[in-house]
């Protein structure tokens, strides 16, 4: 007989049992839970107290500040995204500024045929290859403004990406590298691929909201001027937080979601 099998069999004849071993394992999870949430509570402390990094380990997210915040805002930016990879039934999708993989592994990768993901940062590839790897994931050190092709070369074709996903980096690059980078998405996505992703709302153009940020945006429209001259259909989306605005974007020159 299977162990599951008898469990199952011990456990409906014999309730009790069954309520203390989840009893049981359920103080042995609290216990690691409290353990691992203090943990990355310091981990972020120690990182972001002083020479404040341009990227985020999500981590801290899922076993910290999710718990401590109740925002959903990290989510959301993952589910957004795979509304544009399900317009599709293999999608092939480019990553740009991946930062530590967290989002490709544990969001896109089910939605995705391939995922093709690079930041400029050797060492946050590093850790998204350490904890964040999938069979389906390839991680590559490059600068975005350095061209897609160039940085995948023979691993995709010009005109081959149904999705490209430009998540909470398109406010680190100034108006000129914008207009370059977005010239290179429009000739690597297929003739109805989609690119989207997400920004910070920032009204106060006398203060950026984080030190890396290059040009901020300041309402739907700010930032869809940016995609009009290259997508036919552009669709944005608003998100309130108590600390924060949000912007969740999507272009193509065929169907995008929710428009």
């Amino acid at each position: 007989m299977k162990i599951s099998t008898l469990c199952v069999h011990i456990f409906t004849q014999f309730p009790a049992i069954q309520h203390l071993f989840v009893s049981f394992f359920s103080s042995i999870g609290n216990f690691f839970a409290k353990l691992t949430a203090v943990s990355f509570k310091t981990m972020f402390r120690l990182q972001w107290s002083t020479n404040i990094p341009e990227n985020f380990d999500h981590r801290i997210d899922l076993y910290h500040q999710w718990k401590t915040s109740k925002n959903p805002l990290w989510v959301e930016r993952g589910v957004f995204n795979v509304v544009a990879l399900q317009m599709f039934s293999e999608p092939i999708t480019v990553e740009l500024c991946c930062g530590d993989g967290f989002y490709a592994k544990y969001f896109y990768s089910i939605s995705s045929k391939e995922i093709f993901s690079c930041d400029f940062d050797e060492d946050i590839i590093k850790i998204a290859k350490r904890y964040n790897s999938m069979h389906n994931i390839h991680y590559h050190v490059a600068d975005i403004r350095d061209g897609i092709m160039n940085i995948f070369q023979n691993n995709i074709n010009q005109g081959s990406v149904t999705n490209i996903i430009w998540d909470a980096a398109i406010e680190h690059f100034t108006e000129a590298e914008i207009a370059e980078i977005m010239k290179v998405i429009k000739k690597t996505l297929t003739s109805d691929g989609i690119l989207s992703g997400y920004t910070i709302i920032n009204t106060d153009k006398n203060k950026k909201l984080l030190e890396h940020h290059e040009r901020e945006f300041t309402s739907k429209d700010d930032l869809r001027s940016f995609f009009t001259p290259y997508f036919k259909n552009v669709y944005i989306l608003e998100t309130h937080y108590p600390e924060r605005s949000n912007l969740y974007f999507y272009a193509s020159d065929a169907k995008v979601p929710f428009l």
